[in-house]
């Protein structure tokens, strides 16, 4: 993914984050922190159905970060191949890691969700969207921590 071919479209950068968006974001955390919770405190019958409710919530949300990427190059006025390519791939791994026993696949999932951070820090300021990364990095660490929580109660 090279920054010549990619030509990110021209729009003013965002240096504040939609109120309803802030909340959103941090409301979207419930999931995970509820998910690692129970994963410590419920009967062993009931831990199978936490810990894939944990892994099937991480795979919505990594298939939701590839497909901002996604969209960053259809907006692109000569989009890099290499955008789309990423786009599909935190979605595809997640789509293994469900499958995974939970001690596997809830690594992988915080795994992922640490890589498509590292990957939007280079990719969001070439797009105008430096100001959503410390909003991104705060909810990355609580759900990557998360995933790692649920993966150590297995």
């Amino acid at each position: 993914m090279t920054a010549a071919v990619a030509a990110p479209s021209a729009r003013p950068p965002v240096s504040t984050i939609n109120p309803v968006a802030l909340k959103l974001g941090y409301a979207g955390l419930a999931p995970f922190v509820i998910g690692a919770l129970l994963s410590m405190v419920v009967r062993d019958d009931a831990h199978p159905f936490v810990v894939l409710g944990l892994a099937a919530y991480s795979t919505v949300i990594l298939s939701l970060l590839g497909g901002i990427h996604w969209g960053l190059a259809m907006c692109a006025t000569a989009p890099d191949p290499g955008r789309y390519v990423w786009a599909v791939v935190p979605s595809l791994v997640a789509a293994v890691a469900v499958l995974m026993p939970a001690y596997a696949g809830l690594v992988i999932d915080g795994i992922m969700l640490v890589a498509c951070y590292l990957v939007d820090r280079k990719t969001y300021p070439r797009h105008g969207l430096s100001g959503w990364l410390t909003l991104r990095f705060r909810l990355t660490v609580m759900a990557a921590l998360a995933c790692f929580l649920g993966a150590a109660s297995a």
